[in-house]
């Protein structure tokens, strides 16, 4: 049997936004405003789960309404939840404004998240696992950094392997792209999944293979999974790339593509160690997503019938 995933980090929910019209400055117009469960860690585990394999989530929440919903939530997805409660802050929540070609901007708020401590984590789950999946959203503050470092370590030590989502070109450049990658290079990183964005701002390099290659250096010995969006994404094994063809999807939201394409190719790599052959089954469920409205839409028949392939 597969140990079990665990991933750490955020949980939070969208607050999705769509006008319909242009939003003028102190003007009114209708629009789609809808509340989606999210979080890049929180969605990451749940697309592990929907893809089959065991997962743990860890994180912290307000003792408020829409921390109840975070554990109905993630009890109604079947992962593990280790929820720490705090009422410093409430839940995490995410203001997502779509723009007419399905692009998203988002203004995050420091919730309960942001206040994970080191002495807060479940060690012993953390040793059981085979996996540790972590994102950089609990190292662009701390805490969370110092508990997402205490974990690394204590994954590393048992012997699990260690995967690293880079997660937000912008915040990386308001920190500075050398001060994030001081707090990263040395957790030992096995699997890298940075957007072609993240990418250019942690080397300065543009084109794919010259940013993977940069990265290789970077972070030694690790795989590089080069999510390239409409243009599928890049895997970077050692001195091997191989590019993975996008599949043609109608875009409606990007909102959480990433994430569906890290959970899931968590899912298929970890049991079958084919990173290329878990880059084109990731690549499909993000097409999957970015044609639905929400970080993480609900199952459909065409999502089951891709999942049971």
């Amino acid at each position: 049997m597969t140990a079990p995933l665990c991933v750490l980090g955020d949980f939070a929910w969208d607050i999705w936004i769509r006008p319909h019209a242009e939003l003028r400055r102190g003007g009114d117009v209708f629009g789609d405003v809808t509340l989606h469960p999210g979080g890049s860690a929180a969605n990451v585990a749940v697309w592990a789960r929907r893809c089959g394999h065991d997962t743990h989530f860890i994180g912290k929440i307000g003792r408020d309404r829409l921390g109840d919903l975070a554990r109905q939530d993630l009890a109604a997805e079947q992962v593990h939840a280790h929820l720490i409660g705090t009422d410093d802050r409430p839940t995490g929540s995410v203001a997502v404004l779509i723009d007419r070609t399905g692009e998203r901007s988002m203004v995050s708020g420091h919730g309960a998240d942001f206040l994970l401590l080191p002495e807060e984590l479940p060690l012993g789950l953390i040793r059981r696992a085979g996996h540790l999946h972590l994102t950089a959203w609990s190292f662009f503050a701390d805490p969370p950094r110092a508990a997402a470092q205490a974990a690394a370590r204590t994954a590393r030590d048992a012997g699990a392997t260690l995967s690293f989502d880079p997660g937000s070109f912008q915040m990386i450049g308001e920190i500075g792209a050398e001060n994030f990658l001081a707090a990263t290079r040395d957790i030992g990183i096995d699997i890298l999944l940075p957007n072609r964005d993240e990418g250019r701002i942690l080397t300065g390099c543009e084109d794919p293979h010259e940013i993977a290659s940069r990265l290789t250096a970077l972070y030694p010995g690790a795989l590089i999974v080069l999510k390239l969006g409409e243009n599928g994404a890049l895997i970077h094994d050692g001195g091997a790339a191989t590019e993975v063809p996008p599949v043609a999807s109608r875009l409606v939201d990007t909102t959480g593509a990433g994430d569906s394409f890290a959970g899931s190719f968590l899912a298929q790599y970890l049991r079958h160690r084919d990173a290329i052959a878990a880059a084109r089954f990731a690549t499909g469920v993000a097409a999957w997503v970015i044609a639905r409205p929400g970080g993480r839409p609900a199952p459909d028949a065409a999502l089951r019938h891709m999942l049971d392939q």
